[in-house]
């Protein structure tokens, strides 16, 4: 059986962008952690994909590492709004096209649309994000991540000094 080919696959052949494709089992438990166990990675490399939105409606792509959490404050200034919330998940599939848990952070946002990958991300050698099906993933370089997805690199997680 041959691996499927995904729109987010489609997506960065058409780009020129390099990746490596992994899989793991689609019985894994949801979450970063077991994906990582499962991939032989570290949480540090595998990125949460994470859509928010603004009391204005505006709806916005957050990446973040799997054993990390945005600083409200910080998150708040990269998104321009002091009144933000996680996206319910039928926001999410409405947004994106796809359910949480495996939302590629690139090929689907509409002309605008915002993302922003932590700064903390950008020091890995290498990335792990959702292809868009469960137990598919796509490896990839920091920098041909924020090429791929147009994110803004913002410090979202370490607090001044740390």
């Amino acid at each position: 059986m041959s691996d499927p080919v995904l729109p987010a696959h489609s997506y960065l052949d058409a780009q020129g962008i390099a990746y490596r494709r992994r899989s793991f089992p689609s019985t894994t438990e949801k979450g970063g952690a077991n994906v990582a166990a499962a991939l032989g990675c570290s949480e540090d490399q595998m990125v949460k994909t994470l859509i928010f939105e603004a009391d204005t409606g505006e709806r916005v792509l957050i990446m973040v590492a799997a054993n990390r959490s945005a600083i409200s404050g910080r998150l708040k200034r990269a998104i321009g709004s002091r009144n933000i919330r996680m996206a319910p998940a039928e926001a999410v599939q409405q947004t994106t096209g796809y359910a949480i848990g495996s939302i590629p952070p690139f090929h689907w946002q509409p002309e605008g649309f915002r993302s922003f990958i932590d700064e903390a991300l950008m020091r890995e050698e290498i990335l792990g994000v959702g292809a868009g099906q469960w137990g598919e993933e796509i490896m990839i370089t920091p920098e041909n991540l924020q090429k791929a997805s147009g994110a803004a690199i913002v410090n979202l997680t370490e607090r001044d000094g740390e």
